[in-house]
């Protein structure tokens, strides 16, 4: 679920999570499409935003015979006296089913002007991450091993129905520049049934019979490993099928937190056997 970083103090990487997580069984991601309406939840004195609202919409489809592709906006308007800034963030990228290689193509605009496009792939291999650069410019990047966010996702459901509450990696998902992984620590909350979950009205029926656990993840940019606070951190309840809900993003002055509002079921490719 992110954008770019969230925090944590990290000494312990975990690699190839794809792997392992098939190792312990397969896990059954629901290619869907989900709407969240975003709002201001809180906001310090001197964060400069007296109002937002906004909407986010993420599509998930994809097996691990298929690979799995992501389409994401993130739309927000923010109000700071006279001040409006509209910002939309576009992002599309596909992850291979093994977890070992990614591409990214990321598009940014304010106020209707296009002010970022990034664009790329990533592959992990054993010692490092790999970057390929095609937009803004060619360029190569080796940066320290991580995961891509499907992984990630993948090994934090592993972990949750392992019953384990905590641990810590480093994740790549070609955000911002795309030239840095973010170290992450999650915390994964006891185990509730939806209909205990706060599972929205309009919901699938299909929800209310699956497990889901409160999860907070704190993103870390590694080089300031041990500086304290996060980057960024957010907050949501994930299903065991890897629909999300109840999010909170917390940016440090202020957080927002995102209802879901509107669930679609997409066709989920099957694998042979």
């Amino acid at each position: 679920m992110r954008r770019t970083g969230m925090a944590f103090v990290l000494s312990v990487f975990v690699s190839s999570a794809a792997s392992a997580a098939q190792a312990a069984g397969p896990i059954f991601l629901q290619s869907h499409r989900a709407v969240y309406d975003l709002t201001l939840s809180r906001a310090n004195e001197g964060a400069q935003v007296d109002s937002l609202q906004g909407r986010m919409v993420y599509e998930f489809a994809g097996s691990p015979c298929k690979g799995y592709r992501t389409r994401f906006r993130f739309v927000t308007r923010i109000e700071n006296g006279d001040t409006s800034r509209l910002t939309d963030l576009q992002t599309s990228n596909y992850e291979s089913g093994d977890g070992r290689t990614f591409q990214f193509a990321n598009t940014t605009l304010v106020n209707s002007a296009k002010t970022q496009e990034v664009a790329g792939s990533a592959e992990v291999t054993g010692s490092a991450t790999d970057v390929r650069l095609t937009k803004p410019a060619a360029k190569t990047l080796r940066l320290e091993p991580s995961q891509f966010p499907t992984t990630h996702m993948l090994e934090i459901i592993r972990r949750a129905e392992a019953g384990e509450s905590f641990y810590q990696t480093t994740i790549f998902d070609g955000s911002d520049d795309a030239d840095k992984v973010m170290a992450t620590t999650v915390v994964i909350g006891k185990p509730e049934l939806a209909e205990k979950a706060g599972a929205q009205p309009g919901d699938p029926e299909f929800l209310s019979g699956q497990p889901s656990w409160p999860v907070s993840i704190a993103y870390f940019d590694p080089a300031e490993r041990g500086a304290g606070l996060p980057s960024f951190r957010t907050t949501f309840r994930l299903f065991a099928n890897g629909i999300t809900s109840d999010l909170v993003m917390d940016y440090g002055d202020f957080s927002v937190a995102g209802k879901l509002v509107d669930l679609k079921l997409l066709d989920t490719p099957k694998c042979p056997g």
